[in-house]
């Protein structure tokens, strides 16, 4: 009976969380390319809601030092609707879809993990290009809201190059410890989303997905270039996003457990 409700304390083991994530990894890259596609299109689409949500705080809030803390809190809103909803994120596969990977390297786990992070990346691409485009485009947002829309983006976009792949290498590390930590938090999974979701924005950190949003209403409304958007946010965003959540906690996690499955 002791160990029993030892165990039942002690939470889950580090193996199994890792075997978990694994398993998870292996059923979404299995899944048929019309599902993954759609999946990430809902995901672009509801990650939009992170920077509405935060605009519409900041729109509200009064102009004072700790505006920024509270209205990140917003940000937290389209990650909620996509990993509850369970909607295909990039930055969440590059954990998923690599663990099996690094437990059975060979060919066709890459051309699947390949294959995945593709699909995935260029659907969530599009649901962000979708929702920039009917923000700008239709009325469904005031002026004023689109106005404060258009300076959280900006704010992102001054970031050079090299600040902006480090950025997206924290952002990356902590969406993928935030899948790593799902597993064991049970009821408490809101809480997990929220806290590491509100530290990407409170930290000015680089989302690929969710920024990819900020990026396409800039372009949408005249105030960056197709240009200047590839090449100072999409490429090192991208790139870091893969850095943080592959190459360091990825890597990181299969290490710590290798000896142990």
């Amino acid at each position: 009976m002791r160990r029993e409700a030892a165990d039942e304390r002690s939470g889950l083991r580090t193996p199994l969380i890792y075997e978990i994530v694994r398993k998870r990894g292996d059923e979404e890259m299995e899944r048929p390319a019309v599902s993954l596609w759609w999946s990430g299109v809902a995901a672009g689409l509801s990650i939009s809601f992170s920077l509405l949500a935060q605009s519409i705080l900041e729109l509200h809030l009064p102009d004072a030092p700790w505006r920024t803390l509270v209205s990140s809190l917003g940000y937290a809103v389209g990650f909620l609707m996509v990993v509850l909803g369970r909607q295909q994120l990039f930055t969440e596969t590059t954990i998923t879809a690599v663990l099996p990977v690094m437990a059975a390297f060979k060919t066709t786990n890459l051309v699947r993990m390949g294959r995945m992070w593709a699909i995935v990346w260029i659907a969530n691409t599009a649901g962000t290009l979708f929702a920039a485009l009917f923000c700008s485009f239709t009325p469904v947002i005031t002026p004023e809201l689109r106005d404060a829309m258009l300076e959280v983006s900006g704010q992102l976009m001054r970031n050079g190059w090299l600040d902006m792949f480090f950025k997206a290498v924290s952002a990356g590390f902590l969406i993928a410890a935030m899948v790593w930590l799902i597993p064991s938090a049970e009821s408490a999974q809101f809480w997990v989303i929220t806290l590491m979701t509100y530290l990407i924005a409170a930290g000015g950190f680089a989302h690929i997905v969710a920024g990819s949003v900020e990026a396409f209403l800039l372009l949408a409304n005249g105030q960056l270039g197709f240009g200047s958007m590839v090449l100072h946010f999409t490429v090192p965003a991208l790139l870091g996003s893969i850095v943080g959540g592959t190459a360091l906690f990825a890597l990181l996690s299969y290490a710590q457990v290798m000896k142990e499955i």
